[in-house]
């Protein structure tokens, strides 16, 4: 159960090498967070984050999981969830993609689709229903501000974060009153080794201020958080321009 401050005792990340998933649970870690749980598929950097997680004092495990293979995710899900309760689901999977290539070959543009969001309606429909299950918990969902109104620098990964954003969005509504609390996390450009090289789009964060927002989010039981804050209001305007002086803008 979480602490008198709203701190999750346990956590499952899904998305186990997520640089914002991993620096989520150092800082939930250093708030008394004890059980941590890293899902992704099976590899030498999974197994380093969840060293270098135990070091900082966290009982931490590992579970295979491919975002790609729904069919798997309840009996892998499943296996964490019979280990004992779990406060906190994060899901920090996801893959940018790359626009012109995958413009020119509509199957590596259906990955994108069915990581980000085939794979993340699986795993959260699977993870609420544990949640559920149980009587409480958190369910955090990683969408992105680019979701908010397709660019089209990036709008084969845009509009997949657009669709798990409202997935996101309508489980929340579903799962009103159940205990279980779900909050959408729209975050801006992110530093991260993955955009590593791409044209940053102002506000840039890191994946440290995307934890800090979170354990924020958490402790205030918001449903939507947006980092930096000032997006929401730069989104607002963007979302409301008229399509010819959008499709001017530099993004």
């Amino acid at each position: 159960m979480k602490d008198a401050f709203g701190t999750p005792q346990s956590l499952l990340v899904l998305g186990g090498t997520s640089e914002i998933g991993l620096a989520t649970a150092r800082r939930l870690i250093a708030r008394r967070t004890r059980t941590v749980w890293l899902a992704g598929r099976p590899s030498p950097a999974l197994e380093t984050a969840a060293g270098r997680l135990r070091r900082l004092g966290a009982e931490v495990r590992t579970v295979a999981f491919d975002a790609l293979d729904p069919g798997s995710h309840e009996e892998a899900l499943g296996k964490v969830f019979a280990e004992g309760d779990i406060d906190m689901v994060l899901i920090a999977f996801g893959i940018l993609g790359d626009q012109a290539h995958d413009e020119a070959d509509p199957l590596a543009a259906v990955r994108v689709a069915q990581t980000n969001y085939t794979g993340a309606v699986s795993a959260g429909l699977v993870c609420a229903g544990a949640l559920q299950t149980q009587g409480h918990g958190s369910l955090v969902v990683l969408t992105a501000a680019a979701g908010e109104r397709a660019r089209r620098a990036d709008f084969i990964y845009g509009s997949s974060k657009a669709g798990l954003d409202a997935f996101a969005q309508g489980l929340g509504d579903a799962m009103h009153s159940t205990g279980v609390h779900v909050m959408v996390v729209r975050p801006g450009f992110v530093r991260t080794r993955r955009t590593a090289g791409r044209p940053e789009t102002p506000p840039v964060t890191t994946p440290e201020a995307v934890a800090t927002a979170i354990e924020l989010g958490l402790r205030r039981r918001s449903e939507t958080v947006w980092v930096p804050g000032t997006l929401r209001v730069v989104m607002a305007g963007v979302r409301h321009l008229p399509r010819p002086l959008f499709r001017r803008l530099p993004v």
